[in-house]
């Protein structure tokens, strides 16, 4: 019996060590020599730290920021660990909504939607892909047509014209892989990266410090007051 056992676990070891081990190693081996970028997760650095991927989109929702496509993740609700909330871009969960297109909800919310975006650029149609999530609901793209419509409302909040927003957005265009696969998309992430360092954005001076309170003068109970405008 143990003839007829003999080479089907020595296949079984063999393939094991072939399929298991040796080819996977040799991958990604090879991935790391002729890739390195990509087999490392396309990673994005800032000032020496790693700050997202060009392959996973962030949710930017700033006026001073391109946005990206509407994303349906979720995550767990903190108060409720049976219940889910949304998380707009959570990579731990990419899915897509899996609501069909004939949902009230769908339907309210692209409408919901295009009205907001209508009203921040009422003289351009609405790219379909500001109004509709992806499958995995953390594209890190959007389509020229999406970026061109957002360019207004970037360049008033960053006091840029309007020219050098959309010559910023043209140098992060990507064209079709080989020329002839998908379509044309920007990259959201790395055109807000360039944005930043081409126009960063300004912050609001912080507030000066309130005068220290002569002891001479301070009330005996200085909580008094505060409860007192808490009754009112």
């Amino acid at each position: 019996m143990l003839n007829h056992f003999r080479p089907a676990i020595v296949l079984f070891v063999l393939f094991t060590a072939l399929t298991g081990l040796a080819y996977p190693l040799a991958l990604t081996g090879i991935a790391h020599t002729l890739f390195p970028r990509q087999a490392g997760g396309s990673l994005i650095e800032k000032d020496g730290k790693v700050i997202g991927s060009s392959l996973i989109g962030q949710n930017f929702t700033g006026e001073q920021y391109f946005h990206g496509r509407p994303s349906a993740t979720t995550d767990t609700d903190p108060n409720d660990s049976t219940k889910t909330v949304p998380a707009p871009y959570n990579a731990a969960n990419s899915a897509g909504s899996n609501i069909g297109p004939t949902a009230k909800s769908l339907i309210d919310r692209v409408k919901d939607d295009t009205a907001k975006l209508k009203a921040e650029n009422p003289n351009a149609p609405v790219p379909v892909d500001l109004v509709t999530t992806s499958a995995s609901g953390i594209d890190p793209h959007v389509s020229p047509a999406a970026a061109d419509f957002q360019v207004p409302r970037v360049a008033k909040a960053r006091g840029l014209g309007e020219d050098a927003v959309r010559e910023l957005v043209a140098q992060h265009t990507e064209g079709r892989t080989l020329g002839f696969i998908g379509e044309p998309v920007v990259n959201v992430l790395e055109l807000n990266l360039a944005l930043d360092a081409a126009a960063p954005v300004k912050t609001a001076p912080a507030a000066p410090a309130a005068p220290a309170a002569d002891p001479a003068t301070a009330p005996a109970n200085p909580a008094a007051p505060a409860a007192t405008e808490a009754g009112h």
